[in-house]
């Protein structure tokens, strides 16, 4: 019973929210801070289906400006855990078809969100030189999940590349968040779901954007990533999944 509850509140909440954030895109249109102020109101729905969440930001961090955030990417609760952590001056960069969700998609759209086609290739590539440009004219900071995909217990996926070379033809570093283990750990039908924790780590320069060095650093960010997952979902009550491959 508690689970249909949720379920009814947690849709009601994001399309008052969606609606909200489309008024006042209205009202200040394309203003850096919309997607900030949105995901903020978006974050506190983790207390609606029980979570506490512990945002943690070393100030070599929160002292940087434009910057590309890259994070694990879990499952649907990510939009109420990880939305926390969102910082002011941040676009997110999404799939196309967000857009044609009612009320959330525009939303998504008109707070300033990049959309992708990810079945284009041609075009995700002209995306990561738009994104770029984007970060250095209006110095803004963009958040990425280099996974691609949600990983739903399957561990820490393999990174793609585009964060990395968006950074490095922006010329900004590379700040990794982690987010310690969800899956199978929120039940809506229980209270108290317990603690996420979500860590900034520190920022990492993009030296190259040579196809090699690229890759080699990827994969780096992606291992001390990882480590800091297990590190903090054991501190959080639970083990983050090993990745085993497909």
């Amino acid at each position: 019973m508690l689970a249909v509850i949720r379920i009814i509140l947690i849709a009601l909440a994001i399309g008052l929210i969606s609606i909200i954030s489309i008024l006042t895109c209205l009202v200040r249109p394309f203003h850096r801070d919309n997607v900030y102020s949105a995901a903020q109101m978006m974050g506190k729905l983790s207390k609606l289906i029980g979570i506490t969440v512990e945002i943690r930001i070393p100030d070599e961090v929160k002292a940087l400006t434009s910057v590309v955030y890259i994070a694990n990417h879990q499952n649907t609760f990510d939009l109420f855990t990880v939305s926390n952590a969102v910082r002011p001056g941040t676009v997110s960069v999404g799939k196309k078809s967000l857009k044609w969700i009612p009320f959330f998609g525009q939303m998504y759209w008109l707070t300033g969100n990049i959309l992708i086609d990810r079945k284009n290739t041609s075009k995700a590539m002209g995306t990561i030189a738009l994104t770029a440009q984007k970060i250095k004219e209006k110095k803004l900071s963009v958040w990425l999940f280099p996974e691609g995909t949600r990983s739903y217990g399957r561990g820490l996926l393999p990174f793609k590349t585009g964060a990395f070379r968006t950074a490095a033809l922006a010329n900004v570093p590379i700040v990794p968040i982690c987010s310690s283990n969800q899956y199978e750990t929120i039940k809506l039908n229980r209270w108290n779901n317990g603690k996420i924790i979500i860590e900034f780590l520190p920022p990492v320069t993009v030296e190259s954007d040579g196809k090699e060095e690229v890759r080699a650093l990827a994969n780096q960010v992606r291992e001390n990533m990882t480590e800091k997952l297990q590190e903090i979902s054991v501190e959080a009550g639970s083990e983050y999944p090993t990745y085993k491959g497909k």
